[in-house]
């Protein structure tokens, strides 16, 4: 079974995922609002993957998923963005994400990435 951290500043975009993820028997290992605790986390608990979202408080989706990829080449990111912010995607996956997701989360397609991701 696969270990997911999840990182959004929004709590009910964690309980979606969380529960899409759960449902298709992934583990959550844990939760982080924020890149800088994501940075933590990722080094606390190195999960199988990590949804990581955008535009958050205190550290940038891109700014902790080049933090990761630099102490651990191999880690696997999933970026979640909002509608409209191509641009935004395009630097994280050049900053080291493997693929991305879009709010409102479909199901299919988060399930679709993540396995993609996950090989």
């Amino acid at each position: 079974m696969a270990t997911v951290v999840i990182v959004d500043d929004a709590k009910f975009m964690r309980k979606t995922l969380t529960s899409i993820l759960q449902n298709a028997q992934y583990e959550v290992i844990g939760e982080a609002e924020n890149g800088q605790e994501a940075v933590e986390l990722y080094r606390s608990l190195k999960p199988d993957l990590m949804t990581m979202d955008i535009t958050m408080p205190q550290m940038s989706g891109i700014e902790a998923v080049k933090k990761i990829k630099e102490e651990f080449p191999d880690a696997k990111i999933v970026m979640c963005s909002a509608i409209g912010q191509q641009k935004m995607v395009v630097e994280s996956i050049e900053a080291g994400a493997k693929d991305f997701i879009v709010k409102p989360f479909d199901e299919i397609r988060v399930l679709d990435a993540i396995k993609r991701v996950l090989g």
